[in-house]
């Protein structure tokens, strides 16, 4: 069974036991996340949540991602601007699904 969650403002097709990198969760790794923010559980879709559904969410470490640098220069003027950003990540894995 698989279910589309969103979380950080994206959405992601998650099913058992996957492991993937979100936006920051409140946490340290080992705990416990409940997300009740379920879009779609099999062939169920909510409208805009289902109701009754969660997934259970096990973090595995709280990361951060590549840097990515901006980097701005005005021609003949001298100028130029860089600044770097490096995102606040938690990897996660999908402990158990529970639908309505």
């Amino acid at each position: 069974m698989f279910a589309v969650i969103k979380t950080g403002g994206k959405q992601y097709r998650v099913a058992a036991d996957d492991v993937l990198l979100v936006e920051r969760l409140p946490g340290e790794a080992g705990d416990t996340v409940t997300l009740e923010e379920v879009l779609m559980v099999g062939s169920k879709i909510g409208a805009p949540f289902v109701s009754g559904a969660s997934v259970k969410l096990e973090i595995v470490e709280q990361t951060r991602g590549k840097k990515v640098i901006s980097f701005k220069k005005r021609r003949r003027q001298n100028s130029k601007r860089t600044r770097g950003h490096r995102q606040d990540l938690t990897k996660i894995r999908v402990a158990e699904i529970a639908g309505a």
